[in-house]
């Protein structure tokens, strides 16, 4: 299935693609695509449903972030070598965590805020594990068993509040708009292999990203079974896994920082895309 959450910020309704990528509602079967929804059992009862059963949603409806009520939202950094060559840091010999506020999480589409004070805004494709079943101290040979689906990500940074400074990454990931989500949560057994799908980034049409998830230092079983060992992660969490080269910092011979007025547009194979213009904050 690929889940979705349509309508006004802060009053989306839960929704469903059909076999024709219409939106169909899911107002009235559940509350939200959240929690205890995301469980094996609840996302099973979900896939027995007939789609052509369910209203259609109009075309032009906004789409929020494909997952709501987000507890933790977690990220991986330097979990492509290249991408940690190109950022000068040395390649992880463990997974580097950090997190990022959930007031960052917008929809798919939404604009992008320059923060006040926004210099170096910079572009990170990623690939979204979302949990569908509690995880503590698990195995990474049960860690699919803990995956509800996976979602498109746009890890969006400010470097000089991440890097410069007293050097918090929290600070820098965190802006309001910094956490594009979606458009659809993809359940598992859609996704073939999450460590063989293609990756990419374009701003103004010109392509900064062209990567592929089998190219992570650490896949995404290892990276849920890893997190669990050091807290548990409950249904609607989300891990946000890295991204590949090309981002803004690692540009030749100097960086490139996003402007007001220009657009990104990103996707990750079967997954499907978003698009974010960048507006100043207010």
């Amino acid at each position: 299935m690929k889940l979705t959450r349509w309508g006004p910020r802060g009053a989306e309704k839960p929704g469903l693609c059909d076999a024709k990528g219409r939106i169909r509602s899911l107002a009235g079967v559940i509350d939200d695509v959240r929690g205890d929804v995301l469980l094996p059992e609840a996302l099973a009862k979900l896939a027995k449903l007939d789609p052509e059963t369910l209203p259609l949603v109009g075309e032009d409806v906004r789409l929020g972030a494909c997952v709501g009520g987000v507890g933790k939202f977690l990220c991986i950094g330097l979990n492509y070598a290249d991408h940690a060559a190109e950022s000068g840091m040395a390649v992880p010999t463990e997974p580097v965590i950090f997190d990022k506020a959930t007031s960052a999480i917008v929809g798919p589409n939404d604009d992008v805020e320059m923060p006040r004070r926004g210099e170096k805004l910079d572009w990170e494709v990623e690939l979204g594990v979302v949990i569908g079943k509690p995880a503590k101290y698990v195995e990474k040979s049960r860690a699919r068993e803990h995956i509800a689906g996976f979602c498109v990500i746009n890890d969006l940074s400010e470097r000089r509040f991440q890097l410069e400074g007293t050097g918090q990454w929290i600070k820098g990931k965190s802006c309001d708009t910094f956490g594009p989500m979606g458009p659809w949560l993809v359940t598992k057994d859609e996704v073939r292999d999450p460590q063989d799908l293609a990756i990419w980034l374009e701003v103004d049409g010109r392509r900064f990203q062209n990567g592929n998830t089998r190219t992570m230092i650490f896949d995404v079983d290892y990276l849920v079974a890893y997190v669990s060992q050091f807290m548990s992660l409950q249904p609607g969490d989300v891990i946000s896994t890295g991204t590949p080269p090309g981002v803004g910092l690692g540009q030749k011979p100097d960086p490139i920082w996003l402007k007001v007025g220009q657009t990104m547009r990103l996707g990750i194979q079967g997954l499907g895309e978003q698009r974010q213009r960048v507006i100043a904050a207010p």
